[in-house]
């Protein structure tokens, strides 16, 4: 699937209070997923473990078409930022953030996954949504990841 540059995404914008990811191209919205987050999603990821998503500006640096969970965009935390207050702190920062779909545990969940945050800090949407989002979406896009 090629994608033509015309429809491609230019930015992917994530509001984690709304649980919330809109697919952006010259400031327009192409799309709009409602998304899971990590169990502990308020406040910033500080280190492996402690359940939360990121928050701030990352990018797409590549994609995993055999993920366990279908297929996954990996996001370029931890950022420069995001390893210097981990020294800071004597944390490991933790990593492997992706927007990604379902395991073959939940798939069957399907639009219901989202009752609950249940990812370890990523961003999880259904099956079908990231056979779409792998199409309209880069790698190299930035992503912002907002409270």
């Amino acid at each position: 699937d090629t994608l033509l540059a015309s429809e491609a995404a230019d930015l992917v914008v994530v509001i984690k209070s709304k649980r919330a990811m809109f697919l952006m191209k010259e400031s327009k919205i192409l799309k709009v997923y409602r998304v899971a987050l990590g169990k502990t999603p308020v406040g910033e990821k500080i280190s492996q473990g402690d359940g939360k998503t990121p928050e701030g500006r990352y990018y797409i640096i590549g994609r995993n078409p055999n993920s366990n969970f279908y297929k996954a965009l990996k996001i370029s935390y931890p950022n420069e930022k995001d390893i210097e207050r981990a020294i800071r702190l004597n944390v490991n920062p933790g990593g492997g953030i992706m927007i990604h779909g379902l395991s073959k545990h939940i798939e069957y969940l399907g639009k219901y996954h989202i009752i609950d945050d249940w990812t370890e800090g990523c961003i999880a949407v259904t099956n079908e949504e990231i056979d779409e989002i792998w199409k309209l979406v880069p790698d190299g896009t930035p992503i912002e990841i907002l409270p």
